[in-house]
């Protein structure tokens, strides 16, 4: 098979030819129709991840055929359009056992933990558990495109944040999982601003249902702006980008038992950033995580998207093929680009 390879971090990757995977016995190998690039791919690169060993095929935003399967799967058969969580659950921890895949103890991360979907093929372990059917209308690309970013800002509005009709939500970064955020909570009701150093990415935020910005590079204080526009403080805030200031900007920017999710990597020199510690205990606010979203709730996610009430094809800005992902990945940290690129040509 083609894939995308690189043997040292934060070198050029290269384009190979490489032996085609084969199925764990609960596992299956997917022939990749779409798959999506994002900034988690860069920080693997970099070498920011420790579960990432050389040498190593990124991607984890994939969608596809079944095209072997397993001798222990019994869900599958091969021929099936799939698409799956970044983060894939065991099915046996107990983790799992009480429905949070999403932070299995032996968790399988296409991309992190095993070679990745910038290639022809994939293999992906635990498809009994992960694997989920894609709805008959629904484009390879468009369900490559929810494999991270919208399905991770879904869980943290929906199941993490408890998004409510008529609440203010601050979305600090509005790229790849800002951007889904947004529409994602303006879907269900409430009021979102939006906070990035782009105007270009503010304008978008506005087109995808964002009823105020700021932006941080003109704005001595985030937080009080933000404060000043919601007449007291977010409900709810999220840090989709995953650095000091926004992290800082998002829990700061909460009115009294407020609730901060962080969707954003803090990797490298940035993974103790400080908070404010001070606010979060006289506020009684909350501070949670949010780490993909399991395969079960997709559903979910679908009938939203079937209803009209999503659309994440909107996010879609650009489709390249195999043989330019190794420069799109080496541009991820300029944060440019106002939506997500996928990988669709092999």
């Amino acid at each position: 098979m083609r894939a995308v390879l690189f043997e040292d971090f934060a070198k050029p990757p290269q384009v190979q030819n490489l032996p085609d995977p084969t199925p764990a016995p609960d596992g299956v190998v997917i022939k990749v129709q779409a798959t999506g690039l994002c900034r988690s791919d860069w920080h693997g690169w970099m070498g920011h991840d420790p579960d990432v060993t050389l040498p190593h095929v990124p991607g984890h935003e994939l969608a596809g055929t079944v095209a072997a399967v397993g001798s222990r799967v019994t869900r599958w058969q091969g021929g099936e359009r799939v698409t799956l969580p970044f983060v894939g659950g065991c099915g046996s921890c107990p983790e799992c056992h009480s429905g949070n895949h999403q932070v299995c103890e032996q968790q399988f991360q296409p991309g992190f933990n095993a070679w990745g979907s910038f290639a022809e093929y994939v293999a992906i372990d635990y498809a009994d558990t992960n694997l989920i059917p894609l709805p008959e209308e629904m484009s390879f690309e468009v369900a490559a495109s929810l494999g991270c970013r919208f399905a991770t800002a879904f869980r943290a509005i929906v199941d993490q944040g408890r998004a409510q009709p008529g609440e203010w939500i601050a979305v600090h970064a509005c790229g790849g999982v800002g951007q889904s955020a947004i529409m994602i909570a303006s879907a269900l009701g409430a009021s979102v601003l939006a906070v990035d150093v782009s105007e270009d990415k503010l304008r978008r935020a506005e087109e995808l249902g964002a009823v105020a910005s700021i932006n941080a590079a003109h704005s001595p204080d985030v937080a009080e702006d933000i404060r000043e526009v919601t007449k007291g403080g977010a409900h709810l805030s999220l840090d989709a980008l995953g650095h000091p200031a926004t992290l800082f900007n998002s829990v700061s920017c909460l009115r009294r038992r407020g609730r901060h999710v962080q969707v954003g990597l803090t990797l490298g020199d940035q993974k103790h950033p400080p908070v404010p510690m001070d606010r979060i205990v006289a506020h009684e606010l909350e501070l949670l995580g949010s780490h993909g979203m399991q395969a079960f709730r997709y559903d979910s996610m679908f009938e939203m998207i079937r209803r009209g009430r999503l659309a994440p094809e909107k996010l879609l800005e650009r489709r390249i093929s195999l043989d330019e992902a190794p420069s799109a990945l080496m541009a991820m940290d300029d944060f440019g680009g106002r939506g997500i690129t996928v990988i669709t040509q092999f």
